[in-house]
């Protein structure tokens, strides 16, 4: 018996790439924070401010072309 499913392989497999390049982009914004005594400059650097988030757009871009994506019947 054959399923229908909303998505065919390729898109989860599209989904399951975007989401990684998502984390990938999480993982670069993170690291040392500053607190009440000690203030870290490397929370403006570039990779932080602007690598990670064009990072993470990216990756939802590409979940939204894994959504869209038309699968060819088989």
């Amino acid at each position: 018996m054959k399923r229908n499913f909303a998505f065919g392989r390729t898109n989860y497999i599209l989904l399951a790439i975007g989401m990684a390049v998502v984390i990938v982009g999480f993982v670069l914004m993170s690291g040392t924070g500053s607190n009440e005594t000690t203030f870290n400059p490397d929370i403006f650097s570039a990779q932080r401010i602007k690598l990670a988030p064009a990072v993470c757009f990216l990756g939802f871009i590409f979940m939204i072309y894994g959504i869209l994506h038309k699968t060819k019947d088989e």
